[in-house]
């Protein structure tokens, strides 16, 4: 609390001094009146602060949602760092934490888990977080970067001894929150699909490429004696994700790629040059290896005050061979030269071959103590981030494929209907294709706009695969896939640009993995079919065979939840799992062939959030067995990786989680009375979301009205559209703002809907068997992770929801009576969902086994508040003026800009939002 104290002392110093005191006594009442107003339930508190708000001009309503989005923003750092000093603290008393690699170790070694075989399965593991961009990621480079400096220093204090420099650091702080305060929250313009690179690129300074690096290091000291492979790599979809974003195109693939390896190399650079400066050892006074020794020899320096410096003149010949690599791969610059870019590095094995030259010489030579500090976090640097930094993705929807294969056809003569076709006619054509020497495209002919620009980045993939190497991009990944078709009409059209090279009856390689992309719950039930016919086709499982042995299968965890809500979704899912295991252990048995499941998790609890470690032990059994993918979204991207302690931490929980699940088997095929139960439970839940969200008439409109959904895809906060289509149906709308904005509403319905109702249908089927029915539930909740860990999703999301402010919201539905009668269908749902979590749990209260939650939440909640009681004013204003006279109206711009910063403030306030 001291340092939430400290910001926000600090924070309303600031507003005092830039708005006057005026505007600070008003923030300050209006504070007071909603802690009153939540804390103490005084209703005559409550109807005074309503009054107060409805009463602020324009310009007053901004300037306080400012002050309480940037205590939101100020809160979250403050935690961040409580979070880190209660680790140290345990760390220091010898107590291990669940989910660090001290408490993993431990685990396994008590388990009798060798050391060997944990690293033995970190040689063949594979885990990869992969950061997405989507419509709702709020937060601005500029505010991220003011934001970490703030957590430095707030960080630092904890050293600080003096008065004196407690003072120059609240300085330092006052002049970071000042620079805040004038910094612009919103962007006026579209984001761009280069800003949401940058974005991304921002957390590898900060956290990825030291930390990683540090993490493999404290792996290496816990299994002394075991080389490490880099099983730990980074991915992207920044850049590469083209599904429904038609700004995404070859030339911002090649952006992407170019910006990633310059993050690389140019941290490769520093490094060169601070051991530079480090390795100052004399040649008079230690000697070097005969390889050494070359390695200078060989480079162009020719500093006489070096000459007797074989590391460093070594080094500075390196230094150029990366500048002139930099040159050569992204057409930048080194921003210092002691000598001329020459030479460049061929590959990321040239360097670490020049690097471990000179790690050998310093360990033969009495002088290991400086391989530490530096160089070897270096080398696993290289080893990990190579020359393309993070691996990344290729994504588009299957029906897009399959006009580009039409077009394809029809211009070659070979199918004058392509669409037409049935699944069988077209796997047979598709076969046939692919053992056809020939291309398709017709030299000479006109194509469509569309098919150029898809096939463009084919090629474009092609040409970057040569230029940054084969880890720059592995996967290639089919939205909406629903048929084996699907799969083949991709390979078809690697076929066509060289990414796959020779006939599928013949000695066909791949250069690309296809990765199926399950996203709606029939898409789910048909994964297992789906892959278990394409590689039954002939020349299938040889070809993924000789292209690496590797099978990735994405399930998608939002898509899935607004088709079929939460239970459904991850029913589905875990019944997928145990189906796809099956076929690939079939698969590996016969041909080596290894699965890897990708899973598609959002932020929030309704898109497959919730906290990774507890939700990778919950994988059924023989899913993960060392290999992993999951995508970090949005304000989660934030709130895990901003802050390098913190993003250490989640890192390791994803590795110590992983290992876990391998080594110690905790899940258990669930008995068939458990398996039984779930589906019971499954079916009643989806009867009942289904029949709340898509056949309730007017469902849609009450959520376009009673939610911010309008307004943010007004704000320019993603490069790509909010919905599929310009419609405002359900089915159209992409699951990540359908979800951020039940979040604003703090309705969070994706989280828990359909819950409740299943379980009374379940409790209710036979009044003889209730009784026996309840027990069955508590023993699965207390027997079975996947139950569990579900229940405790559900726990923490009904905790942070809060009709009463939702209650606000349906006075947005310009239909009173639509407004009530759907608002108390939700009410009843969530009330139905607490009485079932409460009832299998026996826990009383929301969040009763996280304290520090339930404490978090008590204490950021009523600075919340306020943002929501405005934003809902502010958005009564804005729609009370037709559309087309909103520009004519000086006043709607500031109520437009308060109603984004809002959705800004809310979005940090909740922090898993997205």
């Amino acid at each position: 609390m001291e340092d939430i104290r400290l910001l926000g002392r600090i924070l309303g110093e600031v507003i005092r001094e830039q708005e006057g005191r005026e505007a600070y006594e008003l923030v300050e009442r209006v504070r007071k009146l909603s802690v009153a107003f939540r804390h103490k339930q005084d209703a005559q508190a409550g109807k005074t602060f309503d009054k107060l708000l409805k009463s602020l001009s324009g310009e007053q309503t901004v300037s306080v949602i400012r002050a309480f989005s940037y205590f939101s923003h100020l809160a979250n750092i403050a935690e961040d760092r409580h979070h880190v000093r209660r680790r140290e603290i345990h760390e220091r008393a010898g107590s291990l934490q669940a989910g660090s690699l001290a408490y993993c170790m431990e685990r396994l070694h008590e388990a009798g888990v060798r050391p060997a075989e944990v690293a033995r399965t970190l040689q063949h593991g594979f885990i990869s977080p992969v950061l997405t961009a989507h419509p709702t990621e709020v937060q601005r480079k500029s505010i991220l970067d003011a934001e970490r400096a703030i957590a430095e220093l707030v960080e630092q204090r904890d050293r600080l001894q003096t008065e004196r420099e407690k003072r120059d650091n609240e300085n330092l702080i006052r002049a970071r929150i000042t620079q805040l305060w004038q910094t612009r929250m919103l962007r006026y313009s579209k984001l761009t699909v280069a800003d949401e690179i940058e974005n991304a690129l921002s957390y590898y300074h900060a956290t990825f490429l030291r930390q990683i690096p540090k993490l493999y290091g404290e792996l290496e000291e816990a299994l002394p004696g075991h080389e490490l492979n880099s099983f730990l790599r980074m991915g992207h979809w920044i850049g590469g994700d083209r599904d429904g974003n038609p700004n995404v195109t070859a030339t911002t693939l090649r952006h992407a790629l170019r910006r990633q390896s310059e993050v690389a190399l140019r941290h490769y650079l520093t490094e060169l040059h601070e051991l530079g400066a480090e390795l100052s050892i004399s040649a008079r006074l230690a000697q070097v290896s005969p390889a050494m020794q070359e390695l200078a020899e060989r480079s162009p320096d020719r500093n006489e005050h070096r000459m007797d410096e074989p590391y460093r003149r070594a080094l500075t010949g390196m230094y150029a061979r990366m500048a002139a690599t930099l040159h050569a791969l992204t057409g930048t610059e080194a921003l210092r030269h002691a000598v001329a870019p020459q030479d460049p590095y061929v590959s990321p094995e040239e360097l670490l071959a020049d690097l471990r030259v000179i790690a050998d010489s310093l360990k033969t030579h009495h002088a290991e103590a400086l391989i530490a500090p530096r160089l070897k976090p270096l080398i696993r640097a290289v080893q990990v981030f190579g020359f393309h930094l993070a691996t990344l993705d290729l994504r588009q929807s299957s029906d897009q494929h399959e006009l580009v294969i039409a077009e394809l056809l029809a211009t070659a003569r070979v199918c004058p209907d392509y669409a037409a076709l049935d699944e069988a006619a077209r796997r047979q054509l598709l076969l046939g294709l692919l053992n056809d020497a020939r291309p398709l495209r017709v030299v000479g002919a006109e194509y469509s706009e569309r098919c150029q620009g898809e096939l463009a980045i084919f090629e474009a993939a092609r040409e970057s695969l040569q230029r940054f190497g084969r880890e720059s991009i592995r996967h290639y990944i089919i939205s909406h896939t629903e048929t084996v078709s699907d799969l083949l009409e991709v390979q078809l059209l690697f076929k066509e640009v060289g990414l796959l090279r020779g006939l599928l009856d013949g000695e066909a390689v791949s250069d690309l993995i296809v990765v199926p992309l399950f996203e709606t719950i029939g898409d789910l039930r048909e994964a297992p079919v789906i892959m278990g016919e394409f590689y039954a086709l002939p020349g299938v499982a040889a070809l993924v065979k000789r292209s690496g042995a590797e099978q990735d299968v994405m399930l998608g965890y939002s898509d899935s939840n607004k088709d079929g809500g939460v239970f459904t979704s991850n029913w589905e899912l875990y019944r997928a799992e145990i189906a796809l295991v099956g076929l690939f252990d079939q698969l590996k048995a016969r041909h080596g062939i290894t699965l890897r499941l990708f899973h598609g998790r959002g932020g929030t609890v309704g898109r497959g959030g919730g906290p990774s470690y507890q939700a990778i032990l919950a994988q059924p059994p023989g899913t993960v067995n060392g290999q992993i993918r999951l995508t970090e979204q949005g304000e989660v991207i934030a709130s895990k990786y901003a802050n390098p302690d913190i993003g250490r931490r989640n890192l390791e929980t994803l590795v110590a989680a992983t290992l876990e699940a391998t080594l110690l088997h905790p899940t258990k095929s669930a008995p068939k009375s458990f398996l039984d139960a779930a589906q019971q439970l499954s079916d009643a839940s989806f009867a009942a979301y289904r029949g709340l969200v898509y056949e309730t008439k007017g469902f849609a409109d009450y959520f376009f009205s009673s939610t911010p959904i309008r307004e943010i895809a007004e704000l320019n906060i993603g490069s790509r559209p909010a919905s599929r289509k310009a419609t405002r149906a359900i089915e159209d709308l992409r699951a990540i703002p359908w979800g951020f904005s039940w979040g604003q509403s703090r309705v969070a319905l994706p989280g828990w809907c359909g819950f409740g109702a299943g379980v009374a249908a379940f409790l209710d089927a036979d009044p003889a068997l209730r009784e026996q029915h309840l027990t069955l539930l508590r023993r699965m909740y207390k027997q079975w992770p996947f139950f569990r860990t579900l229940l405790s999703n559900l726990d923490m999301v009904l905790a942070k929801t809060d009709l009463g402010l939702a209650q606000r919201y349906v006075d947005l539905v310009e239909d009173r009576k639509l407004g009530k009668r759907i608002f108390a269908a939700i009410e009843a749902e969530f009330r139905r969902t607490q009485q079932a979590v409460a009832l299998i749990s026996g826990e009383k209260h929301n969040l009763a086994s996280n304290p520090a939650l339930a404490r978090s939440i008590a204490h950021r909640f009523p600075y919340i508040d306020p943002l929501h009681h405005l934003q809902v004013e502010l958005m009564r204003r804005y729609r009370a003026i037709p559309v087309e006279k909103r520009a004519e109206d000086p006043s709607m711009e500031r109520v437009q800009r308060g109603i984004h910063l809002s959705i800004n403030g809310i979005a940090a306030g909740l922090r898993n939002t997205g």
